[in-house]
């Protein structure tokens, strides 16, 4: 898989994770929570990941100066999943083959999980494959619909859900697998068009499908992976579900 680029989300400030350390350095079981999100690519085989740094990025640089196949891209400006990826243009123009999009507050996401995308991209080759995952609640959480005969349609938020849309117990986990020049298609489509006037990685596959590229959901993920950090709360549930895998 050394064909493979990753790009893991690392610009934003923890807010409120009573720190002012940039949220992928805060420890989890004692190490930055990016270290595991790293590792995992790592032992993927990904041949290069990109870094998009923005809160004190000096910080972040000089905790993963000694990773290897990691290089870092600046967004001073935080405007959103799709505008950081945005950053990453020439690195995407110089690349061919299939681009792993992922957050770096996200350490429970398993090599297996992600291995099983490049699969299915190898295979089938379409623009973007969505990775999802079944949850019985999946309060806070986009909504994978899908058309009658089963294929996907589009990521609905939860604030934008109908009442039968609301019911629908498949998600996103913000784990992306995109072909490079198909990615740079979507960042070409996708617009700041929300209350926040920011860019969402979240509309890239649907900007896909509207353009008549073949996207996939494909429903490999395990419940743990949605476990993301984004509050204390969060971050003792991670915690405590590393040491149920004595990962921590």
């Amino acid at each position: 898989m050394t064909n493979t680029l990753a790009i893991v989300m690392a610009a934003g400030k923890g807010t409120r994770m009573n720190s002012d350390l940039p949220k992928v350095l805060v420890p989890v079981c004692g190490r930055p929570m990016i270290d595991y999100v790293l590792d995992t690519l790592e032992r993927l085989g990904v041949g290069s990941v990109l870094v998009v740094v923005g809160y004190r990025a000096e910080m972040v640089r000089a905790a993963l100066a000694e990773r290897r196949n990691v290089a870092f891209v600046e967004q001073a400006q935080q405007l959103g999943t799709g505008h950081a990826v945005m950053m990453c243009r020439q690195q995407l123009q110089a690349h061919q083959g299939p681009v792993i999009v992922l957050a770096g507050d996200s350490p429970m996401m398993r090599r297996d999980s992600l291995a099983k995308l490049v699969d299915e991209y190898e295979r089938s080759r379409p623009a973007c494959i969505i990775g999802t995952a079944t949850k019985d609640n999946p309060h806070g959480l986009g909504r994978i619909v899908r058309d009658a005969a089963g294929d996907f349609q589009a990521i609905v938020e939860e604030k934008d859900c109908t009442d039968p849309q609301r019911r629908i117990t498949e998600v996103n986990m913000s784990c992306y697998l995109f072909d490079a020049a198909e990615l740079l298609v979507a960042l070409d489509h996708i617009q700041a068009n929300n209350a926040q006037g920011e860019y969402y990685v979240t509309d890239s596959p649907g900007a896909l499908r509207r353009h008549g590229r073949r996207v996939l959901a494909l429903p490999v993920l395990k419940p743990v992976e949605a476990l993301s950090i984004n509050t204390v709360e969060e971050l003792k549930v991670v915690e405590q579900a590393m040491r149920s895998e004595n990962r921590g």
